[in-house]
């Protein structure tokens, strides 16, 4: 892979730590293997569970037998929907501030009529797996198949087919309202009208779904498992009856998340599997199970139409964009707000119209996915632009370049970019990087390059009033610990938090220890979602540590005979800063506070700015807290013959405000640059009438090491983030707009549009007849 290019570094060049390239503090663990995820752990006489899952996606349930499994040697339990203490609540996934209309049904196991295919019916609990999987095979569910409704289109039509109990499909509609629309595209010069689709797609993360849980000795159900959520130990408990604080939920180190661990997955099962057996239980989905029944990324259908005049100044935006939720709301009503709001993209467009709505179908439910309803409408908009750019003859760079939005400049939704706006910058350094066109391989080949634009903010939506906590204390010996209750997906989480504090302590990184994910021992953090935690959890960090630095320089200037301000803290030494050998060791200090009854610690919350909703009818207000911006650059060649691409180069180039571990960022930029590749080009999980046609990665095709092309990253650090030390989020927003980079690449190697992700050889090839 390629080096890091660092530009425009504009703060402190100075820092020990913040900003170096270096290993993250768990890295040699996860290298020998020596990191615990969830399935890795095992309690003396745990039981094992299996999930029975429905084979209709749209049935009445009209009896369950489990005799027969009940009756099996080794069986401990089998639950249905009539055990359940609380069956049907709400979903709320981690917020502390409850939203009228965001929430939605949430059933822990199917009742009187399923939804979809791989809906939990019942549950079981035996000595073996062995035994658990005979058992869900002995249990006998009579079904009356109904017809169900598979397309959000017909879904919103009067008389449509119910997919709940009473309500309409129509889960929730957006607007947004700037301008005058029909005087927009009266004074339009050109007018490109499209209709772009996308598809479902899973998260493919490495680790499965598992987790094993257990009563303690205080008789409080604890539960270890693989999630982006410890927060849902309040939904558990109140499924179970019980008081929050008598359900505890881990998070070991995640392998993987993108969105799919924001649900609950098996935490609940365990829960009730415990309650009920009073024993250990362990409970681990298979590749397919999963794909069959976790949530997947929202399908679109988005029309289009946006004018602009000869000059090549955007006049008009028109959408319409449609998402199918499948058959439970989950997070369809926060994923389609992302998008309402980014609908225009990165443009400053004087009229826009935007309407949006989710539908319930009942296909598998869709939730959560990297890139949060932002990847979807980013491939419409900026197809739309390159489509604007050919058709006034203007480069897609000096078309983008007359219209990128600005810092002090607003959104259709009025909203002000108030930190740098990096578009202009991002796009010519990855256009740049690109170079000149490569020479085709064979003469069937043709080549084109393609750049992308996007835009995705990081943090939470600010009508959530959304808070984090961490603790930082310093020891005797000097070393730090740090307590959190972020969850680690594999971002490097809890490593940016042991960065942070080691530079505000001036300690080295392998003397800060990072206890993470416990909802008993870490302060509440809130979810890893959201590209949220550098943001919200390391701001909290640098609260907390900043706390304690005071107090440590307030006593060193006692003993050093100076102002607190003239001192400075680093290698483990407190010193002058104009006399650097007029010093203290740092655990002389440390004692010293110590002695005098100075707290060595401080437990910081942190407050990401509160706001009111926006106004619904018009899309108008504040949403997010900021935003990150970038661009990807795209080469490629596509065979005339057979439709296939190669991927020649790609480029990701991103304003990340701060880095604060330039390894961890080249990672994340590379890492989202793969996922964006697959979404653009292979990754598509099939349903036809809710049945899914793709349920293995032999079926859904991600990109492999052999198709991974090598990733350039250029990270620019305007320093204008919201983040600790000016840092920006970039977990997310690095997968945006691959996938329209690769579309507009095709248009410009082949001449021809396609409209529908991903860009498969069967496409391309049908997308050539039509010339």
């Amino acid at each position: 892979m390629s080096d890091i290019r660092v530009t425009d570094r504009p703060f402190r060049s100075d820092y020990e730590i913040i900003g170096k390239p270096m290993p993250r503090h768990d890295a040699c663990d996860k290298v020998y293997g020596k990191t615990k995820y969830a399935e890795d752990y095992a309690l003396a006489g745990m039981l094992h569970a299996k999930v029975l899952r429905s084979r209709y996606p749209a049935a009445r349930i009209l009896s369950i037998d489990t005799t027969e499994a009940e009756k099996l040697e080794g069986v401990v339990a089998v639950m249905t929907a009539k055990d359940v203490p609380n069956n049907e609540t709400v979903t709320r996934f981690g917020q502390t501030h409850e939203v009228g209309g965001f929430e939605g049904l949430y059933r822990v196991l199917a009742d009187k009529k399923v939804r979809f295919m791989g809906e939990g019916v019942a549950l079981v609990a035996a000595e073996t797996l062995k035994t658990a999987e005979e058992a869900v095979r002995r249990i006998k569910v009579e079904y009356e198949p109904l017809p169900g409704v598979f397309d959000p289109i017909e879904a919103m039509k009067p008389g449509a087919y119910q997919v709940g109990e009473s309500e309409n499909n129509v889960i929730c509609s957006y607007k947004v309202r700037k301008g005058d629309i029909e005087e927009g595209f009266s004074k339009s010069d050109v007018i490109v009208e499209n209709t772009y689709r996308v598809p479902f797609v899973d998260h493919a993360f490495l680790e499965p779904h598992s987790g094993v849980a257990w009563m303690d000795d205080s008789g409080v159900i604890t539960i270890r498992a693989a999630t982006q959520v410890i927060e849902h130990f309040r939904g558990i408990a109140e499924v179970l009856g019980l008081p929050h604080n008598r359900v505890r939920v881990i998070a070991p180190m995640v392998g993987g998340g993108f969105g799919n661990k924001e649900d609950i997955t098996v935490e609940t099962y365990l829960a009730l599997l415990v309650w009920k057996t009073q024993r250990p239980v362990k409970l681990t989905y298979t590749r397919e199970e999963a794909i069959l029944s976790t949530s997947k990324r929202h399908p679109y259908v988005m029309r289009y139409r946006t004018g602009a005049t000869r000059d090549g100044k955007l006049m008009a935006l028109e959408a319409d964009l449609v998402s199918d939720a499948g058959a439970y709301v989950y997070l369809s009503p926060w994923v389609l707000l992302y998008s309402t709001v980014s609908a225009t993209g990165p443009y400053d467009i004087p009229h826009v119209k935007v309407d949006t709505t989710t539908v319930l179908t009942n296909n598998t439910f869709t939730s959560a996915n990297r890139g949060f309803g932002c990847p979807q409408i980013c491939f419409a908009y900026e197809s739309q632009m390159d489509e604007l750019a050919h058709r006034l003859g203007l480069s897609p760079l000096e078309f983008r370049r007359r219209n990128y939005l600005k810092k002090g400049e607003a959104m259709a939704t009025g909203r002000v970019l108030d930190h740098y706006v990096a578009f202009p910058e991002t796009a010519e350094k990855a256009l740049e990087a690109l170079g000149k066109p490569s020479e085709p391989a064979s003469p069937t080949e043709k080549i084109g390059q393609g750049i992308a634009s996007g835009m995705m903010s990081y943090g939470r939506m600010v009508f959530l009033h959304d808070t984090s906590r961490s603790y930082v204390s310093i020891e005797m010996d000097g070393s730090v610990t740090v307590r959190c209750g972020v969850q680690d997906i594999g971002g490097g989480q809890a490593s940016s938090l042991a960065q942070i504090a080691a530079e505000v302590l001036g300690v080295p990184m392998e003397e800060v220890e990072v206890f993470i994910g416990d909802t008993a021992l870490t302060p509440i953090a809130g979810t890893t979602t959201a590209t949220r935690q550098l943001y919200m959890s390391g701001n909290a960090t640098l609260k907390a540590a900043t706390e304690v630095r005071k107090n440590l320089l307030g006593k060193a200037a006692e003993l050093l005979e100076a102002r607190p301000e003239e001192l400075d803290l680093k290698e483990k030494k407190i010193f002058v800063k104009n006399e650097p050998d007029r010093s203290l060791a740092l655990a002389t200090v440390v004692k010293a506070c110590a002695a005098a009854g100075i707290p060595l610690f401080n437990a910081a919350q942190f407050n990401a700015p509160f706001r009111e909703l926006m106004d619904f009818k018009t899309g108008q207000g504040q949403v997010f807290p900021d935003f990150t911006f970038g661009t990807h650059g795209v080469e490629l060649a596509v065979d005339t013959e057979t439709g296939k691409v190669r991927v020649l180069k790609l480029v990701s180039c991103y304003d990340v405000g701060q880095a604060i571990n330039p390894l961890s960022v080249e990672g994340q930029l590379e890492g989202g640059a793969l996922y964006g590749l697959g979404y653009g080009l292979t990754e598509e999980i099939i349903l036809e009438n809710g049945i899914t046609l793709t349920p293995s990665f032999s079926e859904f095709i991600i990109p492999t090491s052999l198709d991974a092309p090598d990733v350039e990253t250029i990270v620019l650090e305007s320093g204008d983030g919201a983040g600790p030390f000016g840092a920006k989020g970039i977990g997310e927003p690095s997968c945006v707009s691959v996938a329209p980079a690769v579309a507009n690449a095709v248009r410009d190697a082949l001449g021809v549009r396609i409209t529908e992700l991903p860009l498969t050889p069967e496409r391309i090839v049908k997308a050539l007849k039509r010339i």
